[in-house]
């Protein structure tokens, strides 16, 4: 029940004071946003929807992401 627990208090944060961040000369067709949320936690929305949905991931869910990011895991097969 820990991680559901994290879950909930993340969805439960008012982010209304969170910075967002994007990549630097990121195309805005096909920018995301992050925002940084206590204990290493992470935010990720589209710009372009400001107001619509917002994903929050626990610090180890933006690890394994972006470890899988690193080790080619979302890497498009030639054919797509």
């Amino acid at each position: 029940m820990t991680g559901e627990r994290a879950k909930a208090e993340l969805y439960a944060l008012d982010l209304s004071g969170v910075t967002w961040l994007s990549a630097p000369d990121s195309d805005a067709r096909d920018r995301i946003e992050i925002a940084e949320l206590p204990g290493g936690a992470v935010a990720m929305r589209n710009p372009a929807d400001p107001a619509g949905t917002v994903l929050r991931y626990t610090a180890a869910e933006w690890e394994a992401f972006t470890l899988g990011v690193r080790d080619g895991e979302f890497d498009l097969s030639p054919e797509h």
